[in-house]
């Protein structure tokens, strides 16, 4: 197992878990203007990226790795569920997990940050540079793009630009290619917790028309631009930043009864309808649907599907014979492959239908068994089952 990346903890144990993800080239120190008052009513963990501060470098070139590494963090202290913010590639990482683990992510904040970080080519070319030169190759040209003019000289800026010039040049490098990599332009409508977006004004790294292209397609997000700010706008004007943070963790509390009924139906949703299918019905959420969405997945999976008195396999059961019973066709095709996922075999699904047949009728049983057979053979399964002898023993 990969080593914990380097984190420290702040705040009161008992308090709702909070994840602060750094940019590229700084430490966990980047935080620290924001640290005291997000600790006063958070648990709030802050790590280094492989390779930087106090954290080994891994080889990790993807921002679907470092979310893995971020979610080791959370593993290890028993974290179901916790708010996200983070900066410029730490907000890529809330980004990615928020999408791809939204029963995990209570609420997201991304500071600084983007859906594309640019061509690629210009993170491969600086990959290259830093591998065969070290960070100090690119520390010259960095304050002007952390900072504006007048803040570049301040002792805390200095130190920051001290922690990329100590950064591992393999471990600097690999999350250079994890940018490059990066592009979740296309998959922001389905980012479904609550989101708030922060840029500096003066930012020529990620620049406010990033922020907005982040809040126009991310399904409610609220925007913040900062005045008199560049790339690390929470060091430049924490007052601000922060102050923006802490009302949107406010107002995103930490989960209530049914916030946990939703996570675990989602983690459901998931295991039987498949990633697919919940990643589209999540994309054509809109304001009008948004509820009913909500009620399902904390109703019909989190209460009664992750009841332990029957197994799943019992349960595809029993919602194809009452799908058919109804004459719901469309939902029934969905719950044939739902139970293929449970387990359920072809010829079992032969014999739910059968059943159906003699207590529901023989046109119900015909137009289950045209379904079905359509949807098995879509999922590449052509459903004929061997010969059977006759009980005399004739063919």
């Amino acid at each position: 197992m990969t080593a914990l990346l380097h984190h420290r903890l702040d705040g009161p144990e008992g308090a709702p878990p909070l994840i602060l993800g750094p940019s590229l080239g700084t430490s966990l120190a980047v935080w620290e203007p924001s640290l005291p008052e997000l600790a006063r009513t958070h648990r709030v963990l802050r790590f280094d990226l492989p390779g930087h501060g106090g954290s080994a470098a891994t080889g990790t070139t993807t921002v679907e790795g470092l979310a893995r590494l971020v979610l080791d963090l959370t593993d290890h202290y028993g974290w179901q569920r916790f708010g996200y913010a983070g900066i410029s590639l730490g907000g890529a990482i809330g980004a990615y997990l928020a999408l791809h683990h939204p029963d995990r992510v209570a609420n997201l904040a991304m500071v600084c940050s983007s859906a594309r970080f640019g061509e690629p080519q210009g993170w491969h070319d600086r990959a290259a540079l830093v591998r065969a030169e070290g960070t100090k190759a690119v520390a010259d040209a960095t304050p002007g793009r952390w900072f504006t003019a007048s803040f570049a000289e301040s002792p805390r800026a200095k130190a920051l630009v001290g922690d990329l010039l100590a950064a591992d040049a393999a471990g600097y490098a690999a999350c250079c290619d994890a940018l490059a990599a990066y592009d979740l332009r296309a998959e922001l409508p389905r980012i479904a917790v609550p989101t708030l977006v922060v840029a500096g004004r003066e930012d020529p790294a990620t620049p406010p028309a990033h922020a907005r292209e982040l809040a126009d397609g991310i399904p409610g997000a609220s925007l913040l631009e900062v005045a008199g700010a560049a790339h690390l706008a929470g060091v430049e004007k924490p007052e601000v930043v922060t102050a923006a943070l802490s009302q949107h963790l406010a107002a995103s509390p930490a989960p209530s009864a049914d916030r946990a009924r939703h996570a675990a139906g989602m983690a459901v949703r998931r295991a039987v309808l498949g990633d697919a299918h919940v990643d589209r019905a999540t994309a054509n959420t809109t304001a009008f649907t948004t509820d009913f969405q909500d009620f399902i997945t904390r109703y019909a999976w989190g209460e009664i599907w992750t009841r332990p008195g029957l197994d799943r396999r019992t349960r595809s059961c029993i919602t194809m014979t009452a799908l058919v019973a109804h004459g719901h066709l469309d939902e029934l095709a969905m719950h044939v492959r739902a139970a293929l996922r449970n387990g359920l075999t072809p010829q079992e699904i032969a014999e739910v239908l059968l059943q159906v047949g003699v207590y529901c009728g023989v046109p119900a049983a015909n137009a289950a068994f045209g379904v079905a057979q359509r949807t098995l053979r879509d999922e590449g399964i052509e459903p004929g089952f061997p010969a059977t002898k006759h009980p005399s023993g004739r063919n």
